[in-house]
């Protein structure tokens, strides 16, 4: 991992990491989804990086700051979920030659949930103390950051530290399908690659260390996201059966299920790309080659040791092969 050009000190990774928290917030007040989407990216970024560069690293000010962000993010998020189900199922019904009427019933609710979500995000930003974070984050820049070595050291350590518990419950959850669980480590393999980016662009290196948890977190994401979209649609199923609206309750029932079939093909497909060993191989760790056993239908051959990205790329849906009510 040899540097390929001059490190980015750390006053100035700050400043920039600050910079693109606030540059996009007239969009995300006003609902536009790339640009909450921007907001909620950069606030996590500057909430891992925060620690790691500022000269004090514990203090009532960073603390603040790290929590106004958290809370920023949050509320960013708000209606993330609403965002990608729409843009998943609306790929499911652009597949289709005629979407049935109940198909497109259930997009409209979707879409509609989604205006009502956004409606809230404004509120939820405003409601925040957005001055606050900004004096704290002023103060903390004016003492100073940490130097070159102080910030690989601190970043080595959560590193390590972050690296660890990853592997212990990546085995603990072993071959099992649990969304919520891989949910969980989704987001600390972020806060390893958050620290990851702030170490090479310090370093002046080009690990790809990134990259790889990267690959990891989206490959996670993706499932979660089917699964996320499977629960949604079966809320819907159980309301208009309720209402007596059998044709409905039949469709959502259909388009659950096949949802849910993704999301099982893809994790799936994230077993036999062996993410403990993907993970342990960037953490520098060596532990034994062993193959996972993926029951039901659909096994995948493993994937070659080296080769970290390659096994999450994108690969044919599986869904229903009939939606007739």
């Amino acid at each position: 991992m040899a540097p390929t050009k001059a490190g980015q000190d750390g006053a100035a990774l700050f400043r920039e990491r600050v910079r693109r928290v606030f540059r996009e917030f007239p969009g995300a007040l006003a609902g536009e989804e790339e640009p909450v989407h921007q907001v909620r990216v950069a606030g996590r970024r500057l909430r891992v990086a925060l620690p790691l560069l500022a000269h004090k690293t514990k203090g009532r000010r960073l603390k603040r700051a790290r929590r106004i962000l958290n809370e920023l993010t949050r509320a960013a998020g708000t209606g993330r979920d609403l965002d990608v189900m729409v843009r998943l199922y609306e790929t499911r019904l652009g597949d289709l030659e005629t979407p049935s009427a109940e198909q497109r019933r259930i997009l409209r609710r979707m879409r509609a949930a989604r205006s009502r979500s956004r409606a809230r995000l404004a509120d939820g930003i405003l409601d925040l103390d957005i001055d606050r974070l900004r004096r704290d984050l002023r103060r903390i820049r004016a003492r100073g950051t940490a130097d070159t070595a102080t910030i690989l050291r601190r970043t080595r350590a959560v590193r390590e530290r972050q690296g660890a518990i990853l592997l212990r419950r990546l085995a603990s959850i072993g071959n099992r399908y649990n969304p919520e669980a891989l949910h969980a480590l989704r987001r600390r393999a972020r806060l390893l690659r958050y620290t990851a980016d702030v170490d090479d662009i310090v370093s002046g290196a080009e690990s790809g260390t990134g990259d790889t948890w990267k690959a990891l977190q989206d490959a996670i994401g993706a499932l979660h996201d089917a699964h996320v979209l499977a629960g949604w649609l079966e809320r819907q199923a159980r309301r208009a059966a309720g209402r007596g609206e059998r044709n409905l309750a039949t469709a959502a029932r259909t388009e659950q299920a096949g949802f849910e079939t993704e999301s099982r093909r893809l994790h799936r497909r994230l077993l036999a790309a062996r993410p403990g060993e993907m993970a342990a191989r960037v953490l520098g760790i060596e532990i034994p080659h062993k193959k996972p056993q993926v029951k039901g239908p659909g096994r995948s051959s493993s994937s070659s040791p080296s080769d970290t990205r390659a096994p999450f790329r994108s690969a044919p849906r599986t869904y229903p092969t009939s939606t007739a009510v």
